[in-house]
This record gives C-alpha cells, sequence and structure tokens, in this order.
C-alpha cells in the first residue's frame, strides 16, 4: 500500500487540511475540492509539487488556475492543467 491509497497518512491529512483552510471560501473551494479530486492518483513527484504549492498566496494559485496570470515554470505541467479545467469545483448548495 503506498501512501496516496492511505487516506489517514499523516502527510495527506497535512496537505488536505492546509488545501481546505486558505483564509478565503474560494481558495478553499478551489483548492480543497483539486486535493479531495486528485489526491489519491498522486505520485510522489506530484506530491511535492502540491506540497509546494500550499506554500504560495491563494489569489497567485487562483490566478495561475483561472488563466489571469502565467503559470511558474515550476508549476507547470500536467497538474496545472488539470488545476486549470476546473471541472472539480464542487460547491455545496
Amino acid at each position: 500500500m503506498t501512501e496516496t491509497d492511505s487516506p489517514l497518512s499523516p502527510r495527506l491529512a497535512r496537505m488536505k487540511f492546509r488545501a481546505w483552510h486558505r483564509g478565503t471560501r474560494e481558495a478553499d473551494y478551489m483548492i480543497g475540492c483539486f486535493f479531495d479530486v486528485r489526491h489519491k492518483q498522486w505520485d510522489e513527484p506530484a506530491l511535492g509539487w502540491f506540497e509546494r504549492l500550499l506554500e504560495e498566496d491563494d489569489v497567485d494559485i487562483m490566478a495561475w488556475a483561472l488563466g489571469t496570470q502565467p503559470v511558474p515554470v515550476e508549476f507547470a505541467g500536467a497538474e496545472m492543467d488539470a488545476m486549470r479545467r476546473l471541472d472539480y469545483v464542487d460547491i455545496p448548495r
């Protein structure tokens, strides 16, 4: 069993908490939902990518995902492409 298979691993629990506690509801939904939908398929490089992404400011992450600012080279790639699709955001009504 890999770390991504266990939803209770301390690393994933920290990432989930940080993804869902950003400071604004919009960022929580964008980053938190992205984590919820994608984390089970992440390998070690993708986990590291997301951990580094969590260190960035919400306004920057949201601007990259919405396409209003260019994505820095260190965050460009398949995961940011997935984040830019915004098909993972599930806002409860």
